[in-house]
C-alpha cells in the first residue's frame, strides 16, 4: 500500500496510487490467469479430490486424502514444481462432489481436479481433460442375497445412483432401451448411495465397476454385496482442468505420458487396486480392462462418445 504525506504534490500521489493498484492486479490470481503463471506466483496449488471415490480418490481418516488418481496428480505437480525450479510447492486438497466439481475448476477454485470424473463430449465444453488414466465399466452392485443378478430383475425396483454423475444418464438410457420400469432414487455422493443400498432404501446402485468395488471392499461386510450384471457403459476417466490453459494441460499430460512409458502407471494401479490400502487395509482386487492398457499404450483424451456403444 501507498501513503501519500503531505505536502507531496497531489499528481504525484495520484500517480504512485494508480501504479500501486495496477501492480496489485498484476499479481492477483484468477481464474483466467494460466495455471503455471498461478502457481509459481503463489508456491501453491489447489487439488480437487474425492471424499468416497475409492480406490481413485477418497479421505484417509486422518485429513489427508489418497488414491490412484490423486497420486497421479501429486506425481504431475511434482513434475511442474521441477519444472518451475520451485524449491517448495504447498499442495491444498479441495473436497468436492459430483454437481460442484465442474464450477470449481471453471471459477478458479480448484486447478486440477483428480477425482473420478468422465471425460464426455459435453463436459469438454466447459472443461479440458488430461490423457485417459482410466477406461471404466458401468455396472451395478446389489445385496448378495438380494437374487438380482441382472439388468432386466431391476423391473419394479429401486435404483440409486449419484447426482451429477453420467451414471444417471446411463440408468435412463438403459430403462428407456430395454423397456424397463423402476424407481430412481439419488445420492448425494457415492457415499450416501451406498448407504441407500447398505439400509435397503434401494436394491441396486448403478455406478463405475471401480467405485462400487472400492466401496464394497472398504465397507464393514463386503461378502454381503456383489457387482453383477452386464456392462451398462464404457467411460474414459481422466483428470480434469481448465479449458483453454493449454501450458498446464501440456505439463500435465507429459508427466501422465511419461508414467505410462515407463510403465508406473501399472505399477500405481496394483498398488491401488490390487494391494491392501488404507484406511482399512482392504484389497479392492480390480485389474485393469483390456481398454484402460489400450489407453496406456496409446494416450489420448477422446470423450466417451468416441468409444463403441454397449
Amino acid at each position: 500500500m501507498t501513503i501519500c504525506r503531505i505536502p507531496a504534490p497531489r499528481p504525484v500521489c495520484l500517480l504512485k496510487a494508480v501504479l500501486a493498484a495496477a501492480f496489485a492486479v498484476t499479481l492477483l490470481p484468477t481464474a483466467t490467469a494460466g495455471t503455471l503463471d498461478k502457481i509459481r506466483l503463489t508456491g501453491s496449488v489447489t487439488m480437487g479430490v474425492r471424499e468416497s471415490s475409492g480406490p481413485l480418490s477418497y479421505a484417509l481418516g486422518d485429513g489427508s486424502y489418497g488414491g490412484y488418481h490423486v497420486e497421479i496428480c501429486q506425481r504431475a505437480l511434482a513434475d511442474i514444481q521441477q519444472q518451475l525450479g520451485m524449491a517448495r510447492l504447498d499442495i491444498r486438497y479441495q473436497p468436492v462432489t459430483s454437481q460442484n466439481r465442474i464450477p470449481l475448476v471453471q471459477n478458479g477454485s480448484i486447478d486440477i481436479e483428480c477425482g473420478s470424473t468422465t471425460n464426455t463430449a459435453s463436459r469438454q465444453r466447459d472443461v479440458a481433460f488430461a490423457v485417459t488414466t482410466f477406461v471404466e465399466e458401468v455396472r451395478f452392485a446389489v445385496r448378495a442375497d438380494s437374487g438380482i443378478r441382472s439388468f432386466g430383475q431391476l423391473a419394479g425396483r429401486k435404483v440409486v445412483t449419484t447426482t451429477g454423475t453420467t451414471a444417471v444418464q446411463t440408468v435412463r438410457k438403459n430403462e428407456r432401451t430395454r423397456g424397463i420400469s423402476f424407481e430412481t432414487v439419488y445420492g448425494k455422493d457415492h457415499a450416501h448411495s451406498f448407504r441407500l443400498l447398505e439400509t435397503g432404501r434401494a436394491d441396486a446402485f448403478v455406478m463405475d465397476g471401480a467405485l462400487l468395488a472400492g466401496m464394497i471392499s472398504m465397507g464393514p461386510s463386503p461378502a454381503d454385496y456383489r457387482i453383477v450384471g452386464e456392462v451398462l457403459s464404457v467411460e474414459p476417466i481422466a483428470i480434469m482442468l481448465r479449458k483453454d490453459d493449454d501450458a498446464f494441460r501440456l505439463a500435465v499430460d507429459d508427466s501422465i505420458r511419461a508414467l505410462m512409458k515407463s510403465g508406473e502407471i501399472a505399477r500405481l494401479w496394483d498398488k491401488w487396486f490390487m494391494q491392501p490400502i488404507p484406511p482399512g487395509r482392504t484389497t479392492v482386487g480390480l485389474p485393469p480392462s483390456e481398454s484402460t492398457r489400450a489407453a496406456w499404450a496409446e494416450p489420448n483424451s477422446r470423450p466417451m462418445e468416441a468409444y463403441p456403444p454397449r
